[in-house]
């Protein structure tokens, strides 16, 4: 795992801990009673596994639904994240003998739902206001205009110059749009990244590993695209220290 990779987790990984130490403080549904570690081990394992499968829940909607409004999406998160975090639930009181009944079913889900339901408010909401250090995760309306509607909400990887054409890659997949490299790179201004070659630009936090051969660095992006990086950009991106 890269220093750029675990970078990229840092702020999440602080936030699973945060959340997970909170609940075990306020020991919602009785769980002081597990005592320490044991009810600090099941919050933050619960947060940990939310998280997870809020990342992948999060990308499956954005494929298949990508034009459903926030709200929307907000909601069918909630209740995805729910399934695997109330199935954990349910593994866990079997495991200590504490099996539920299947009348107990239901409301277990509702418990679980309502605290999803509060993460994933909480985190939509501070995606909206942002914070301190945010930065723009979409570029403008320039180039998010052109892509197919999946694409449009997705994080946005890459941008490659194809002839008069230019290929975007984001995290959902990529696309050719009819399009200069220099007016995209305007377009995407506001985001963290850098061009790393005459044909192309790269976002910051889609780069999982750098390497190097005859003297050039490469940049595998998260999706297993590789982008070069020319002798001509490569002080400015160690400066900024990208590798």
């Amino acid at each position: 795992m890269t220093l750029q990779t675990l970078r990229s987790l840092a702020p999440n990984t602080a936030a699973v801990l945060a959340l997970g130490t909170f609940l075990s403080i306020l020991g919602p549904y009785d769980t002081h009673d597990l005592g320490l570690p044991w009810v600090w081990l099941y919050w933050t394992g619960l947060m940990a596994l939310g998280w997870v499968s809020g990342v992948m829940f999060t990308a499956l909607l954005a494929r298949i639904v990508p034009d459903w409004p926030r709200t929307a999406v907000g909601l069918a998160l909630s209740i995805l994240v729910s399934l695997p975090v109330a199935t954990a639930v349910i593994s866990i009181q079997a495991a200590v003998g504490s099996t539920l009944s299947l009348a107990d079913l239901p409301l277990t889900f509702f418990l679980v739902w309502v605290i999803s339901a509060g993460v994933v408010t909480v985190a939509m909401l501070a995606e909206r206001t942002g914070g301190p250090g945010r930065t723009e995760t979409r570029a403008g309306p320039a180039l998010t205009e052109k892509l197919p509607p999946r694409l449009r909400r997705v994080p946005l990887l890459a941008l490659q110059a194809e002839d008069h054409y230019l290929r975007v890659h984001t995290a959902a997949g990529d696309c050719l749009v009819l399009m200069r490299l220099r007016d995209a790179i305007a377009a995407v201004g506001a985001l963290d990244g850098a061009r790393t070659h005459r044909s192309w630009w790269v976002a910051r936090e889609a780069v999982d590993q750098v390497s190097r051969g005859d003297g050039r660095a490469t940049l595998t992006l998260k999706n297993g695209v590789e982008a070069p990086v020319s002798r001509t950009y490569a002080p400015k991106l160690r400066e900024a220290g990208w590798y």
